[in-house]
């Protein structure tokens, strides 16, 4: 008793996250099957075919990059407006400024329900067709609200002496944002666009109610459900998520070996700031 209350929380964390990556194994082994018939819902046999013929089924090959351009743009466009939101919500003082602060969240507690279909009579009344553009569009303003509150809790959590250090050392303006504020704030940047890119790519209801003809990977999904989803879509599934764990990886990868470089520096860094 005395080894289970002393380790109880790792044993939870650990049992937490067995809970929540069984659904990605069972989709990854379900990737290398061979099913019977149309649902591919039962082991059968192993089989390589979804992995060397990805684009064996019609329309999950385009659907899938329809969603990765979508995502492209509605992240690079979402990152850009959010990151400037959150500087002027952080170091400026304006009129309104509270409201705005409200006004951010509204879309991150708003059902995608709701927020679809306001989407989709919006763009009704300005006569724009659906598609790429109107899809693209309801990400971004779908995405903003979460890039929003990332980059600002970075620019919360900065040191403000850094910056200060900085000027007191004569860098303009511009030099400060370049090599010290931007350095800093840039996790919290990449941060925000991954969990945008994830959020834009999964998305099925604001896509569905603006895509019109237009056809998503989750659109592709839901519609497959229907006569049996082909396993060349737990084998695309699966590698999102196979790319998604290499980028975390290699940012951890890469910032453990920055935390190493700052923790021993160099000999010849050393010896040259001994003589100077």
């Amino acid at each position: 008793m005395r080894w289970l209350r002393k380790n109880l929380i790792g044993i939870v964390a650990v049992l937490v996250l067995v809970y929540l990556f069984i659904p990605i194994a069972v989709i990854m082994a379900l990737s290398f099957n061979n099913p019977k018939g149309k649902f591919n819902l039962s082991w059968n046999e192993f089989s390589l075919d979804a992995w060397t013929d990805l684009c064996g089924v019609p329309g999950v090959c385009s659907s899938f990059v329809t969603s990765i351009e979508i995502g492209l743009v509605a992240t690079l466009g979402a990152t850009l407006l959010g990151t400037m939101i959150s500087f002027a919500l952080v170091r400026y003082r304006f009129r309104g400024r509270s409201t705005t602060n409200l006004l951010i969240f509204l879309p991150m507690a708003t059902p995608e329900v709701v927020m679809g279909a306001s989407l989709l009579a919006l763009f009704l009344n300005m006569r724009l067709p659906l598609g790429i553009v109107t899809v693209t569009v309801a990400h971004v303003m779908f995405i903003i609200s979460f890039v929003v509150v990332t980059v600002k809790a970075r620019l919360q959590g900065m040191d403000p002496r850094l910056e200060e250090a900085a000027r007191d050392l004569y860098a303009n303006p511009r030099a400060v944002f370049r090599y010290v504020t931007f350095p800093l704030v840039l996790p919290g940047i990449l941060g925000a666009a991954l969990l945008g890119f994830s959020l834009s790519f999964d998305d099925f209801i604001i896509s569905y109610f603006n895509a019109g003809t237009l056809v998503t990977f989750p659109i592709f999904i839901w519609g497959a459900a229907q006569r049996g989803i082909p396993v060349q879509v737990n084998a695309l599934a699966s590698l999102v998520f196979l790319v998604a764990l290499a980028i975390v990886l290699g940012g951890q990868f890469l910032g453990h070996r920055r935390r190493k470089a700052l923790e021993n520096p160099k000999p010849i860094l050393v010896d040259t700031l001994s003589r100077s």
